[in-house]
């Protein structure tokens, strides 16, 4: 099948993208120090409660860009459930396949932001019940593209996502994966499988340190490639690095005068994906990954910025050029 052809082939699809994982709130507190002692009531000087879940901010901030996304998911029959659907559901994106599950309780991450670090503390509640049997599998395939993030907080549905993979792609999906961390410090079990299985890995520098079990990026980098056709890695101010086979290339970054961090690696994967969809180069893909990244950098949390529809359209007219649409 032609490259005209299949592109063809997916304009005929419901959606650009699918995805299947975790929605929660992201608690966000403020002005605590680093370093904390117990038994002692200590005061932040700022407070942020926003739509949190790597998977349901990827969600949300492609579709606020024009992309058609259909995601599954669950939430808890609570009020934190209410909420974060409540924004997920501003920015477009489908959510007639996400679930409330009766009795359960929505997760929750609890950041505390310290400059460049931060304490992530998360409550996963109803993120392990999603198993791959209750994927509407007929739903993600009528797409042209299939993305998981957070995959060691899925563990629901580890056992069956090779299998799932190995389907997508006989359906003619591509697939990316951002694994983010893992709690366990592992770097293991189903991920190896996948590897061998997706088009796209989306790390950052640390991340990709711990799954290829190397001490530098160049090295994760050449034992990565003999496995995936494509990766990106989120370097912060460094900017990007794409491995694409042997052809490796350093993106510049856009710098701005971050407010927040929290998300920007979503909303990098955001950018990226969004271009990679519509036929983009991984290059041209990456350098609107960094400026949407950077776009989330100037609101508290992995939303905000794209939610203002004024400030995300005169950021991205700013500096975007005429090769990149938005």
């Amino acid at each position: 099948m032609g490259l005209a052809e299949s592109r063809l082939d997916r304009s005929k699809k419901r959606f650009d993208i699918t995805l299947a994982g975790e929605t929660n709130l992201d608690l966000i507190l403020y002005g605590l120090p680093e370093q904390m002692p117990v038994e002692h009531e200590l005061l932040g000087n700022d407070f942020k409660m926003t739509l949190g879940g790597s998977s349901s901010i990827l969600a949300h901030n492609l579709a606020t860009l024009g992309v058609r996304t259909g995601f599954i998911s669950d939430v808890g029959e609570d009020e934190m459930g209410q909420i974060a659907l409540a924004r997920l559901s501003e920015s477009g994106v489908d959510l007639s396949r996400v679930s409330r599950l009766k009795g359960a309780t929505t997760g929750v991450t609890v950041l505390l932001p310290h400059g460049s670090r931060r304490h992530i503390l998360t409550y996963p509640g109803v993120m392990t019940d999603l198993t791959v049997e209750r994927l509407d599998l007929a739903y993600l395939e009528d797409s042209g593209h299939f993305h998981l993030s957070s995959l060691f907080l899925q563990t629901g549905m580890h056992a069956g996502l090779p299998e799932l993979f190995d389907r997508l792609r006989t359906a003619g999906l591509t697939i990316s994966l951002d694994t983010n961390d893992d709690p366990s410090g592992q770097w293991g079990g189903v991920l190896d499988p996948l590897l061998d299985r997706i088009d796209v890995l989306l790390p950052n520098e640390e991340e990709i340190l711990r799954i290829a079990k190397t001490n530098t990026l160049d090295e994760a980098l050449e034992s990565l490639s003999q496995r995936v056709p494509l990766i990106v890695v989120k370097c912060g101010k460094r900017g990007a690095v794409i491995q694409e086979g042997q052809r490796r290339e350093w993106i510049a970054p856009l710098l701005v005068g971050p407010i927040d961090t929290i998300g920007a690696g979503d909303s990098f994967n955001a950018g990226f994906l969004s271009s990679y969809v519509k036929g983009e180069n991984p290059r041209r893909a990456a350098a609107f990954g960094n400026i949407t990244g950077a776009l989330s950098t100037l609101r508290a949390g992995g939303i905000e910025a794209f939610s203002d529809k004024t400030l995300r359209q005169q950021f991205l007219r700013e500096h975007c050029d005429n090769n990149i649409s938005v």
